[in-house]
């Protein structure tokens, strides 16, 4: 039973993404969420580090972190989901906290890791994207 467990099975890797997709998913809704419901109060102050706008970098930001995110949780359309978000966390790492303490950087940078991981390694065979990609090309 717990060499099942510990081996590196298919079964032990797509359980694995699966788990990983929502929890860094699900992360990162708890920061979105709260951009959506204060958003009419944050759309004048939010941060503007592409110069498009207060509002429009509010919205950007906040359909990358719940749409996006949401999206990821399912499996349901993941690489345009996960450019989005990787972008996304760019921004931040790169611009919107560069030149702060490390400390700053260090959890949009986690984010930003873990979205490349998963664009790169597939979101395995739990996602709706492996479904409908299983029938479409079977």
């Amino acid at each position: 039973m717990l060499r099942k467990i510990f081996s590196s099975s298919p079964l032990s890797i797509h359980m694995g993404l699966l788990l990983f997709r929502c929890g860094v998913g699900a992360l990162m809704l708890t920061h979105g969420i709260p951009k959506l419901l204060n958003f009419s109060e944050r759309m004048h102050t939010f941060r503007d580090p592409l110069r498009v706008g207060s509002t429009l970098s509010l919205g950007l930001a906040t359909f990358a972190e719940v749409g996006c995110s949401l999206l990821l949780i399912l499996g349901l359309f993941t690489r345009p989901a996960l450019v989005t978000l990787i972008v996304t966390m760019g921004v931040v790492v790169f611009l919107v906290q560069m030149g702060q303490p490390f400390s700053k950087m260090e959890l949009p940078l986690y984010f930003l890791i873990a979205f490349v991981v998963l664009f790169f390694t597939g979101l395995g065979r739990y996602s709706v994207d492996g479904v409908l990609w299983k029938k479409a090309h079977p």
